[in-house]
């Protein structure tokens, strides 16, 4: 049941007015990066709010921790299929590559741009990215989101700031965190750019 409503509750906090969106445009041979084009914002959608970036993020807190909890009574297995019911959801995958860099990422898998690359970071259990270890499964139970910014630009946002994550022993892990948001054509928010990072310590 917690399981059916958090997909439920992501889904409407991310159904938005609708954005045009083109096909994911293919890079030169020359290229070695990922290319997403998207189509310009269809005249009669609205602008995102404040108050609606405000509840993606929220969403997306609440997904992390159904996954965790998922993980901790029914097991990898169904954390997978929860997690990619959350990125079919929460992230614009379906629109071409995404800008993600993940928190625990380093070298040739530093940057995520395919739903591949951000399932196996979340869950594990890809031998592609055998350095993860799974980020969602890590017992998390609350967060708290503390903005910095919100830049509107009318049908995309984006947001920086911290996010504190607890987990099942009571410890806080705080993430620096920047995320991006386009409308998609059904009218779903979608993030097309997460970048997550730990905290620049001098000593």
């Amino acid at each position: 049941m917690r399981k059916t409503l958090a997909l439920a509750g992501l889904a409407a906090l991310l159904a938005v007015p609708a954005y045009a969106a083109g096909p994911a445009a293919t890079p030169n041979a020359s290229d070695s990066y990922a290319v997403a084009n998207l189509a310009p914002v269809a005249p009669a959608a609205a602008p995102i709010t404040v108050a609606e970036v405000e509840a993606a993020q929220r969403a997306w807190g609440e997904a992390l921790v159904s996954i965790a909890t998922e993980y901790k009574t029914n097991g990898q297995a169904a954390a997978t299929r929860l997690a990619g019911e959350v990125l079919d959801a929460a992230y614009g995958y379906n629109l071409g590559p995404v800008a993600f860099k993940p928190t625990l990422a380093s070298g040739d898998t530093t940057f995520r741009t395919t739903r591949e690359g951000a399932l196996a970071y979340f869950v594990g259990g890809n031998a592609r990215f055998a350095e993860d270890t799974g980020f969602a499964l890590k017992g998390w139970r609350a967060y708290e989101i503390d903005n910095a910014a919100i830049v509107l630009n009318g049908n995309t946002a984006i947001s920086t700031g911290n996010v504190m994550l607890t987990n099942d022993k009571g410890e806080v892990t705080t993430v620096n965190k920047t995320w991006g948001w386009v409308r998609d054509a059904n009218g779903s928010l979608r993030i097309v750019l997460h970048h997550s990072s730990l905290p620049y310590d001098a000593d």
